[in-house]
């Protein structure tokens, strides 16, 4: 297994959808378990293909909830149901989120409550998930990545300001930019 770069808003593999996995192999097997140990090691919840440069429609996510329990795994070719956005002003505190593409900031995105994600194993099986809460943001978060799209494109007025400003100081915005967790310090 192996620690994988992370690449940074601006490189092309971010902002292109992704395409559909096609080959259940060993490789694929492999970049998973790298997915999870770049993931673990960044430390994040999630993490996209794209993410990691490879421009394939999967992601892992690693989330324990308020009762211990661990939600773990991949999802290949997934599709996303997602309930209507809840109307007002969004909350700084309980809808703020990160990203690994986006290092060391965070900012308030509305989110659906509720999703139903679809989606096969690496085994070709298929399986369903219905996640409320921060899984569902994280479902939401990973689903937007395989289809080149990041958190901070979605955001409002003032927040799109603010990481237009972040992304100018950070000269991110350009192809060829990453970070590898557990070298690079990265501050939030």
């Amino acid at each position: 297994m192996a620690v994988l770069p992370i690449r940074i808003t601006g490189d092309p593999v971010l902002h292109s959808p992704a395409a559909a996995v096609t080959a259940f192999d060993d490789e694929l097997r492999t970049l998973v378990e790298d997915m999870f140990e770049t993931m673990d090691e960044a430390p994040g919840v999630g993490l996209a293909g794209p993410q990691v440069g490879v421009p394939l429609r999967l992601f892992v996510y690693g989330w324990t909830d308020d009762d211990d329990v661990l939600h773990r795994g991949v999802a290949i070719n997934p599709v996303l149901w997602q309930s209507p956005l809840a109307v007002g002003q969004v909350d700084e505190d309980s809808e703020s989120e990160g990203c690994l593409s986006f290092p060391g900031e965070r900012f308030p995105l509305r989110r659906a409550d509720r999703v139903i994600l679809q989606a096969v194993d690496l085994d070709q099986r298929p399986f369903e998930v219905h996640a409320e809460g921060w899984l569902a943001r994280i479902f939401q978060h990973e689903y937007d990545h395989l289809d080149g799209v990041l958190y901070v494109d979605r955001l409002g007025h003032p927040y799109a300001k603010a990481a237009q400003k972040a992304q100018r100081k950070n000269s991110w915005g350009v192809p060829g930019l990453s970070w590898l967790p557990g070298r690079d310090h990265l501050e939030d």
